[in-house]
């Protein structure tokens, strides 16, 4: 008996995950029968995390739905931005470092393992603690055990930032965390943190702040202007509303 043949429909926003001959249009595919619609997507190439709907002749079905022959499906791509259950937490991987130090800028909650405690820990961790499983490896957010995860797209911390700022629009208070630990920042006196302190940094600052987990102290430093370029980007751009960096009360504060 012949395998059920399907025909196949990728959004242009999946097509960096399939092969050329998918990115043209309707193709088809022999299947085995038995496998779900979710399993044949992610045999192509396609993390579920990014597919924001399966259509099979015009209808909605869910990952479970085992394709018949002739059946024609349409894989959709999530929307922006995307919903969440809860606001948003995230959870990045040890080569995201860069783009989870921007996020807590902008006072956004991003957990990030480093060194790799690898793909087990990571997913019992998302699940754990409802946490966003951000990664550019694919096999990562193939792992069932995750409560959520998101492919970043770009290799630049940049684009990297708008990306996820743009697919789950998450409350941003900036320069209220630790870019070290991802805790919570508060006001600091120069005698409480002076043990942190150089001499010009001493002389030259007043304002000063200090995470209340690890016990780092920030104050306005060296590369304040490059920091509040970002932030003031991302809240122009992302901030549905919300307050700017001086409307937080903020310091703009760079660790020595």
């Amino acid at each position: 008996m012949d395998r059920p043949q399907i025909w196949l429909d990728f959004a242009p926003e999946l097509h960096l995950f399939v092969s050329a001959p998918r990115r043209a249009g309707r193709t088809a595919l022999r299947t085995d029968g038995t496998s779900t619609l979710g399993h044949v997507v992610e045999s192509l190439g396609v993390p579920l995390t990014e597919v924001g709907g399966l259509l099979v002749d015009g209808r909605a079905v869910p990952e479970a739905h085992v394709p018949a022959d002739g059946e024609e499906i349409a894989v959709r791509a999530v929307t922006r931005p995307q919903p969440s259950p809860v606001p948003p937490r995230f959870l990045l991987d040890v080569h995201l470092g860069t783009l989870a130090r921007r996020l807590r800028l902008l006072g956004v909650d991003a957990a990030y393992e480093n060194p790799d405690i690898g793909d087990a820990a990571l997913a019992a961790r998302s699940a754990a603690e409802e946490r966003i499983m951000l990664s550019r490896d694919r096999g990562l957010l193939r792992r069932r055990e995750l409560w959520a995860g998101a492919y970043v797209y770009s290799h630049r911390p940049a684009e990297q930032l708008r990306d996820v700022l743009s697919r789950f629009a998450p409350s941003l208070a900036p320069w209220s965390r630790c870019t070290t630990c991802n805790g919570t920042l508060q006001p600091a006196t120069k005698t409480s943190v002076r043990e942190q302190l150089q001499d010009g940094t001493e002389r030259s600052y007043d304002a000063f702040a200090q995470c209340t987990d690890c016990g780092q102290a920030y104050w306005r430093g060296a590369h304040h202007a490059r920091l509040e370029a970002i932030v003031t980007e991302a809240v122009r751009d992302f901030g549905h509303g919300q307050g700017s960096g001086e409307d937080q009360g903020r310091i703009g504060v760079v660790s020595g």
